[in-house]
C-alpha cells in the first residue's frame, strides 16, 4: 500500500537528486524535517516494498517502481500548483506549500479533470520543469546560476528554488520571478550580487543567487 508518508519520502529522494545532492539518510532527515530514526524506519519499509535501495555506503536510490510513484506525486503537485495559480489566482510564491498539503488528496478522476481544464504544460509557476532536471541537465539547456552570471550582462530568469517560502517572498519583493529580465550590475566583494530589475536596483546574497537559474540574453 502506498501511504502519504511513502509518497513524501519517494518524492523527497527524487527532488534531492534533482538538486544535485547525494541522497543519504541525513539528506532526507533535513529535507523532510524528521529525525534520523524516523528516516531509518521509513527506509526499511521502502526497501521491503521494493521502492528504494540503500547501498552499503548509505546512498539511497529509487527503484523503477519507486520512481514511478515519485513522478506521479510530482505530477499531481504540479497540477495543484497550476490550479491554485491559474484558476484561483494565488500568488506564484504561495502555491508550493498548499500543493504539498493537497497533492496526496488528488484522485485519478480529479487528476484527469485537472488535465482537461489546465491542459498540458511543462512548467510550474516557479518555472521548474515537470520532469525533474539535475543541475547538469539544466546546464545542457544553456542555463546558469545567477551566482555565476557575468557583470554587465543581461539574463532572463528561468526558474527558482521553490521549497523556501520566505526566500520566494523575498524574490517577489525584489521583482525577481520566472520570465523577468535582469542585468547584473556588479559581483561584490562580500559575495552579494547587484542587479537591475525592472528599473529597480536590487542586491542579493550569494546563497540566494544560487537558487536562481537564468538564461543568457
Amino acid at each position: 500500500m502506498i501511504t502519504i508518508s511513502k509518497e513524501d519520502y519517494l518524492k523527497a529522494i527524487a527532488e534531492a537528486e534533482s538538486e544535485g545532492q547525494t541522497v543519504i539518510a541525513a539528506t532526507l532527515a533535513h529535507w523532510l524535517s524528521v529525525t534520523r530514526p524516523a528516516v531509518t524506519t521509513a527506509l526499511k519499509r521502502l526497501t521491503k516494498d521494493g521502492l528504494a535501495r540503500v547501498a552499503p555506503d548509505g546512498h539511497i536510490e529509487l527503484t523503477r517502481e519507486g520512481r514511478r510513484v515519485a513522478q506521479r506525486t510530482i505530477f499531481r503537485h504540479h497540477l495543484i500548483e497550476r490550479m491554485l495559480s491559474e484558476i484561483f489566482g494565488m500568488e506564484w510564491y504561495e502555491v508550493h506549500e498548499e500543493a504539498e498539503r493537497l497533492e496526496h488528496a488528488v484522485s485519478g478522476a480529479f487528476e484527469k479533470k485537472l488535465v482537461a481544464k489546465l491542459g498540458h504544460k511543462d512548467r510550474c509557476p516557479h518555472g521548474n520543469s515537470l520532469k525533474l532536471q539535475s543541475p547538469a541537465e539544466r546546464r545542457r539547456r544553456g542555463l546558469i546560476l545567477l551566482s555565476e552570471a557575468r557583470e554587465g550582462s543581461k539574463y532572463q530568469v528561468d526558474s527558482l528554488y521553490e521549497r523556501d517560502r520566505k526566500l520566494l517572498e523575498f524574490f517577489e519583493s525584489e521583482g525577481i520571478r520566472p520570465g523577468v529580465f535582469l542585468t547584473v550590475k556588479s559581483r561584490n566583494y562580500d559575495g552579494t550580487v547587484s542587479l537591475a530589475v525592472s528599473r529597480k536596483t536590487s542586491r542579493i546574497g550569494g546563497p540566494a543567487a544560487e537558487r536562481i537559474w537564468v538564461r543568457d540574453q
